[in-house]
């Protein structure tokens, strides 16, 4: 399949171009700056120069794909969460999402499918809540950004075959993500539990994930929503010890909600909101998890390093 993809020198980007090149797929990246990631990427792939908001020969070569994936979008774990933060969290969604779905209609290009990336922060904290693919939306921050991303991405309607929103949890991997941020406490010695540890953590290995993508790619039955995660989420505390196992560290140290809320503000949601989100979707569909626990996940990742 010739497969484009927006968004893809980044974190998941990176690691998805890989997956697909290796499946024998044909690649191409969108990209503001492509010189500037060539040498972070395999060179057999396709890169097309995007200003995103102007037109360029990438709407040209637009009709040459079967598919594109949608990843692009402001990093949500940089920076203070400002007020003009986050209008770029949520501006460069729906830019990216609409300069696609616009040029699909300009051209005239018929997809076989339009996938588009979202994070399960669309249901807001839930307790203890079990979450899949038919629980209604929160009502914050996150929750907003995502129903606006996916509405955009509605627009692919009648522009592909089939369109699917693909709701991404936290992702681990060693290159980037949550997870190196997560390890340095632990390896000095100081990690612990954060708030009361009772929260929910959904989270996928970042190589699943992209087999996840190629999978949705490859499925025609694969349309609507699918939650990117794990089918065994944790508590924090949960979390915590079984880092402080593979890590062989103690996890003597909490860290207080109030303390992270002060020292992150609103952005301190990431790690204080509390999702057990099931992958009801994929595992319906067939999809078999590499790393389906926690340990599995941190001992694939940390202790090859």
């Amino acid at each position: 399949m010739n497969v484009l993809i927006a968004g893809g020198s980044g974190f998941i980007g990176r690691h998805l171009v890989s997956h697909l090149l290796a499946e024998r797929h044909r690649v191409g990246v969108l990209s503001r700056s492509p010189d500037a990631h060539r040498s972070s990427l395999p060179g057999e792939l396709e890169w097309l120069s995007w200003p995103v908001r102007a037109e360029g020969d990438w709407l040209n070569r637009l009709p040459e794909f079967d598919a594109i994936i949608n990843l692009a979008g402001d990093n949500l774990g940089s920076g203070w969460w400002t007020a003009a933060k986050k209008r770029r969290i949520l501006e460069s969604r729906l830019q990216a999402t609409r300069a696609l779905t616009d040029a699909l209609r300009k051209t005239g290009a018929r997809l076989r499918v339009f996938v588009n990336a979202s994070a399960i922060g669309y249901y807001g904290s839930r307790g203890e809540e079990p979450i899949d693919e038919q629980t209604p939306p929160g009502e914050d921050f996150l929750a907003q950004v995502c129903r606006e991303w996916e509405a955009a991405a509605q627009e692919a309607d009648g522009l592909a075959e089939r369109r699917c929103i693909v709701r991404i949890a936290m992702v681990l991997g060693t290159d980037g993500g949550a997870l190196p941020q997560m390890l340095r406490p632990f390896r000095l010695f100081v990690g612990g539990k954060i708030g009361s540890g009772r929260q929910w953590m959904s989270w996928i290995h970042i190589q699943d994930l992209v087999r996840a993508f190629a999978f949705v790619l490859d499925h025609a039955e694969a349309r609507g929503v699918a939650n990117a995660t794990a089918p065994n989420p944790v508590t924090n505390a949960e979390w915590t010890q079984t880092l402080a196992h593979v890590l062989h560290r103690p996890a003597l140290f909490p860290v207080p909600a109030i303390a992270l809320k002060l020292l992150l503000g609103e952005k301190s949601i990431l790690a204080l909101q509390s999702q057990r989100v099931l992958p009801k979707t994929l595992l319906t569909l067939g999809f078999r998890f590499q790393f389906p626990t926690v340990e599995d996940a941190l001992v694939n990742l940390l202790r090859q390093n």
